[in-house]
């Protein structure tokens, strides 16, 4: 089998020839172990495509998560200057606004203004995306120049730059998945996450109004994606586990609305699965009630509490299963033996049958050594057969 054969075959709940490896990687681990600057990494479509591939190729993975939208091709004539700093280089916007690109981590726009729920009108907003040029906009336009439009218009042409640009050079030798953000993580970014969630209990009409807006925009570029060829599209809902948000918020604010995003990921032909970090032991199935196909991360505790094995047994016959090895006490502070190990667990919890990929539970950490991720690779092609 490819790598893309074998990673479908497991999205298929099927038994692929043997346990696909593919990790989410972080910006910081990108910008750390690539050796570009941050800056040239955040503003240009080829920085980030050498940068996917190159260590999607150097660990052995199966697959690459496109987790950012593509730059306009003419990036460089939005800046009015990069400075250097203590704390990494600083984009100038030439429109007002400055970008802090930090040698190892994500960039962010600073001092980006803050809404209050009383001040957002639901029909000025469709998606919100922190990584795009700029940030977050309100009203809603996509990138630094507004445009004006409704459904897929809203969406500049380069937007799909990366995910082209990556599928064009890796053909059918790996997955190409692709990220929307859920309609909660958008709730959240818009308003802050402490009056995000304060928002859940004292404006239903409002939060309700805003989360059916925020399902609209995820589908419209979730399609998009899908057009384009990915195999899937990861929904990120990383704040949804029961360290924010209880069972039951999530049956109300989380679940109608990413079934939504999920049946127009479902209609353009594509697989769909969810990220969700922490503690989500105690909602798989409501998880399931979505109609993904797959969930990703599964932190183990301390990170979270998902046992792998009861998943598998709870889930494992409607869902592919991804993660669930520690990504800080093992992959980060651990040894390349502790890293084998821990791989060695996860097959032996989750391979029975197919349907499982081994990944770190949550993103690869900016400092997490390459022959630990290495030494997952090993183990997959060491015991990861069937």
């Amino acid at each position: 089998m490819t790598s893309r054969e074998r990673l479908l075959a497991a999205m298929e709940r099927r038994q692929p020839d043997r346990v696909p490896l593919m990790c989410q990687l972080s910006i910081g681990h990108y910008l750390v172990h690539c050796g570009v600057s941050a800056a040239d990494y955040w503003l240009h479509n080829e920085t980030i495509i050498d940068c996917f591939i190159s260590l999607a190729e150097r660990y052995g993975f199966d697959g690459i998560l496109i987790n950012l939208p593509g730059r306009p091709p003419h990036a460089d004539d939005l800046v009015e200057r990069i400075e250097k700093t203590p704390e990494g280089e600083v984009i100038h916007w030439k429109r007002g606004g400055r970008c802090l690109c930090p040698p190892d981590d994500l960039p962010h726009e600073v001092e980006t203004p803050r809404l209050a729920l009383e001040e957002i009108d639901p029909d000025q907003v469709f998606y919100e995306d922190p990584h795009t040029l700029g940030g977050l906009k309100y009203p809603f336009h996509y990138d630094l120049e507004p445009l004006s439009g409704s459904g897929d218009d809203f969406f500049p042409p380069y937007l799909t730059a990366i995910i082209d640009g990556v599928i064009a050079r890796v053909g059918n030798r790996l997955s190409v998945h692709s990220e929307v953000f859920s309609p909660f993580t958008q709730l959240m970014e818009r308003l802050g996450y402490e009056e995000g969630l304060m928002a859940l209990l004292t404006d239903p009409e409002k939060r309700h109004a805003l989360l059916a807006r925020f399902a609209a925009g995820a589908s419209a570029l979730a399609t998009l994606q899908a057009s384009r060829g990915v195999d899937a599209v990861l929904i990120s809902s990383a704040f949804a586990g029961g360290g924010f948000i209880s069972k039951a918020m999530y049956e109300e604010f989380v679940l109608p609305y990413e079934r939504q995003v999920v049946e127009a990921i479902h209609a353009a032909g594509v697989k769909a699965y969810t990220h969700t970090c922490g503690a989500i032991g105690d909602r798989l199935e409501l998880m399931q009630a979505t109609g993904i196909d797959g969930i990703d991360t599964m932190d183990p505790p301390p990170l979270g509490d998902t046992d792998l094995a009861d998943a598998k047994q709870r889930v494992g016959d409607r869902l592919f299963l991804k993660g669930n090895l520690d990504s800080v006490n093992v992959l980060l502070r651990g040894s390349v033996e502790e890293c084998r190990q821990s791989a060695r667990d996860r097959l032996r919890a989750a391979k029975a049958g197919g349907g499982y990929i081994l990944s770190s539970a949550c993103s690869v950490a900016p400092r997490v050594p390459p022959e630990n991720l290495l030494a997952l690779r090993e183990v997959v092609e060491a015991e990861g057969w069937y």
